[in-house]
């Protein structure tokens, strides 16, 4: 179980401290004025509109590049891997407002909302509020926090409008991404910046979102660099508790951000990019235990947010057969919390690209990531030590062997890592394609994966309860981290197939077996006393172990069906069963069944989008999903339903349903209580966007 209570809780008053170094009114007033002052002071260049989805062939799609299953450009069709692509049309036409809903649409992704402003998400089963299997990077910067093991998909926020496309890998990703990329990699890869000329605004309101908005300004200095900067907005309204009580979980965010791509010569490019961020989010009310009293104390908090990162990336061509990339990035974060958590995170990344004779693509890489973190903590969540600083070197290598051009391909490849907690970890992989026509691909794979231990499951106490023990002598239970945690490891079977048939109708398919290992557990270890803070009391403590073990097997399937000229059909399903295990030794009695029920066994996705014309186009999206077991939630479907109308070549006006099958329903619960649950509640909004 994973056991990593310390975000989105409750902050009893006394704890907050001042922190004058936080991005806030200032921030928002410089990235604001920064922002209008170059949208109105440049001139303006026309603004590119994507092309439709309707006018590009399901071959065209099919046989789009992807970057993120061996870090080099391949077709989409020949790739080895369960790769699923969302392209800006389709995120434009989801009627998304954020990230993780995007990510609904992928079979086999597990998407589900716990608040206002809180996630689980996860590939492949497993999923929390923090999902350790699962790697996302922003153009190749992992988002990963190593912290707490997760992602905070609250502060992943970026207009949608500037992706152009998220690659993700559903199954193993470590012998390219290294630790934690066990069970899935989600690549945000950004628009450049010669694709966003000219100005756009947009804004919109509505039950839920109450208000948002967004102003960018795109250009070139010279005929060397494109850049762009955008300013954007929203705040979102509570939801109701499980009682139908206000949940407390509003929350809102301004963001600000920049790209820049140049051409510093015929054979070097450069792409410089950042983003600042300050927030608010409100989280439902939380019991914390107390020693003075037998009951828990009951506290509402408001969470501070603050952060930004900064991001260069330096690529040189030596010829057609060679290149070499750069890229360098900082990161900060700040979050006050339960535990007021601040961490700068400093990553270098080398990559070399080379053909080798005519059948071999080679790529290799180093890596070095250092991150300090400083964290003020209290009785109720602390890290320990409160200030560390951390180190992970890595290198890779990979492979890929065209045996017979053009129809049998093999990748070997492997990445040797040495991280601060657990020490060295070697992940190697292999994989074969046989395209034995242009439309039709079978692929397999094998491969190790490893999840690396974070700051909480080494360094964590967590006091969860209390209550009157022998005497009246109060007994406090927590959780411990462990120091000495081993890597969890994964050794991943995959094979699939896809095809194209006819001109109008493409199929996707992925089986997976998955043998874990030296997963996580909470053992109960012996009471201990302790006298502070007073009064005297004693310490029962659960210690995080590595006695565990299991396997999952499942299958994905995903359908792009051109129905007609007008209208597109894409249905998709994937089914996983979850087996654990745990070591003779163990005394853990929650874990199994909260890994095995945590996320649904059916799930299937079905959209339409139609092109009605006169610039009219409806889609429609029907999400199912089944029940959880552990926490017990029931299944449900969820339907979206979106009108848009383009208003000539520069603007469109957009109207969205969202939920509309039930007004209240609850997607997950978070047995560690990192985030207490509110309702999804039926919800509409409309948008419109301008480009000039």
């Amino acid at each position: 179980m994973d056991w990593q209570i310390c975000l989105n809780r409750g902050t009893p008053s006394g704890l907050r401290r001042s922190h004058p170094g936080k991005l806030n009114r200032g921030t928002r007033l410089a990235v604001l004025c920064l922002a209008f002052a170059i949208a109105f002071a440049l001139p303006v260049r026309s603004q590119q509109r994507p092309p439709d989805l309707t006018e590009r062939s399901l071959e065209d799609l099919m046989n789009v590049e992807v970057t993120s299953v061996s870090m080099a450009a391949e077709k989409l069709s020949g790739t080895a891997a369960a790769v699923f692509v969302i392209t800006q049309e389709e995120i434009g036409r989801s009627g998304a407002t954020n990230i993780p809903d995007l990510l609904r649409i992928v079979p086999g992704m597990d998407v589900a909302q716990i608040d206002a402003n809180t996630w689980a998400i996860s590939s492949r089963g497993f999923n929390a509020r923090f999902t350790k299997e699962l790697d996302v990077l922003v153009d190749g910067r992992s988002v990963y926090t190593v912290s707490f093991g997760g992602v905070f998909w609250d502060v992943l926020d970026l207009p949608l409008e500037d992706i152009e496309r998220i690659e993700v890998i559903r199954g193993h990703g470590g012998s390219v991404w290294g630790g934690n990329a066990v069970n899935g990699v989600i690549n945000i890869i950004t628009k450049k910046a010669s694709q966003t000329r000219g100005v756009s605004v947009s804004g919109g309101g509505g039950t839920i979102g109450r208000g948002f908005g967004r102003l960018q300004y795109g250009g070139s200095l010279r005929k060397a660099t494109d850049y762009r900067i955008f300013v954007k907005y929203f705040n979102e309204g509570h939801r109701p508790d499980p009682k139908g009580n206000d949940g407390g979980d509003g929350w809102h965010m301004l963001v600000g951000g920049f790209r820049a791509d140049s051409t510093l010569s015929t054979n070097d490019t450069l792409m410089l990019q950042g983003k600042l961020y300050d927030g608010r989010e409100g989280t439902p009310t939380t019991d914390l235990p107390s020693v003075t009293t037998p009951a828990p104390v009951n506290i509402e908090t408001q969470v501070n947010l603050a952060g930004g990162f900064l991001q260069g990336a330096w690529k040189h061509t030596y010829s057609s057969r060679s290149d070499t990339a750069l890229q360098v990035s900082f990161d900060r974060y700040e979050r006050e919390d339960v535990i007021h958590d601040t961490r700068d995170t400093v990553n270098i990344d080398f990559q070399h690209h080379i053909e080798w004779g005519e059948r071999q693509n080679i790529v290799w890489g180093l890596e070095y990531l250092g991150s300090i973190s400083n964290s003020h903590g209290s009785f109720y969540v602390s890290l320990v030590p409160a200030d560390l600083k951390t180190s992970l070197y890595s290198s890779f290598i990979e492979d890929r062997v065209a045996v017979v051009p053009d129809r049998l391909y093999v990748s070997i490849g492997a990445r040797l890592e040495h991280n601060h907690y657990s020490g060295f970890g070697f992940m190697p992989g292999a994989a074969i394609a046989w395209t034995p026509s242009s439309r039709q691909t079978l692929w397999a794979s094998i491969s190790q994966a490893l999840r690396t231990p974070s700051a909480v499951d080494a360094g964590f106490r967590a006091n969860v309860a209390s209550f009157p023990g022998p005497g009246g002598l109060p007994v406090v239970v927590a959780f411990l981290g462990n120091p000495n945690l081993q890597d969890e490891g994964l050794i991943a079977y995959e094979a699939g197939y896809r095809t194209i048939l006819l001109s109008s109708l493409t199929v996707d398919l992925a089986a997976f077996f998955d043998d874990y290992d030296h997963q996580e557990t909470v053992e109960p270890g012996p009471l201990f006393p302790e006298n502070t803070p007073s009064p005297p009391h004693l310490v029962a403590p659960f210690i995080f172990e590595n006695l565990m073990h299991g396997e999952a097997h499942g299958f994905e399937a995903a359908v792009n069906w051109r129905v007609g000229s007008r209208w597109t059909l894409s249905p998709g399903y994937a089914f996983e069963r979850i087996h654990m295990h745990l070591a003779p030794a163990s005394r853990d009695t929650t874990t199994v069944s909260a890994e095995e029920g945590a996320s649904p066994v059916h799930s299937a996705q079905l959209r339409s989008h139609v092109a009605l014309g006169h610039g009219l186009t409806w889609d429609a999206s029907a999400y199912f999903v089944d029940r959880l077991v552990n926490p017990s939630v029931p299944s449900y479907t969820r339907v979206d339903l979106g009108l848009s109308w383009k208003l000539g070549e520069a603007g469109t006006l957009s109207f969205v349903g969202q939920n509309l099958v039930r007004d209240h329903r609850v997607e997950f619960v978070d047995s560690t209580l990192t985030a207490r649950t509110t309702q999804i509640k039926r919800s509409a909004y409309a948008k419109w966007t301008w480009r000039f």
